[in-house]
């Protein structure tokens, strides 16, 4: 199930103390195998603690639907998450461009074939990080309203209305040159 879940995300939040502070990051990542990759910039501060073993909680959510109750109380959510801790490890050299592939791929199947590879002035610029899946926790909630008996038969509906993940209609750049069609990839992914 974990693997499932983290295959059919596509934002995970990693955090890092420094100097006592908590930040949490959004990053884009893939999982490869029983690890996580994600990237940021070398300049990055929080990416160089993680770089030099900062411990991380890296969380990755994917929301299904909210669960209306009669109560506010008893309102929720439907969610599958999962929640990886460790340190990471920086992904060097050849591999370093393997791991852009696989993260550029999780986010759009397909994709990696028709962009231009980065240069290699862009890989030094960019921080790759490997979080091993040793330590993991998944929560997956997905019950219907839990209303104690003596709401039922309030005047109020209750229910589940679920979620899902669409896209949009695709909008060319502004700055396109020529005419390209939408790639078939990207008008027949369904998430």
């Amino acid at each position: 199930m974990r693997d499932a879940i983290l295959d059919a995300a596509r934002v995970a939040h990693v955090s890092v103390v420094d100097d006592g502070t908590p930040f949490v990051l959004p990053v884009a990542y893939a999982r490869d195998g029983q690890r996580l990759l994600f990237h940021g910039s070398t300049a990055s501060r929080l990416f160089r603690l993680l770089a030099d073993g900062a411990p991380t909680c890296l969380a990755v959510t994917v929301l299904d639907g909210l669960v209306v109750a009669r109560s506010a109380f008893e309102s929720s959510m439907h969610y599958r998450s999962v929640m990886v801790l460790g340190t990471c490890t920086v992904v060097e050299a050849d591999a370093k461009v393997a791991a852009l592939r696989s993260i550029t791929e999780h986010l759009m199947p397909g994709r990696w074939a028709d962009v231009r590879p980065p240069h290699p002035k862009e890989v030094a610029a960019t921080l790759v990080l490997s979080l091993p899946l040793d330590e993991s926790s998944v929560k997956v909630s997905a019950s219907p309203p839990d209303d104690p008996d003596a709401d039922l038969d309030a005047p109020v509906w209750a229910g589940v209305v679920p979620l899902a993940a669409a896209f949009g209609t695709p909008v060319d750049a502004p700055d396109l040159r020529g005419e390209h069609a939408v790639p078939d990839y990207v008008r027949e992914w369904v998430p």
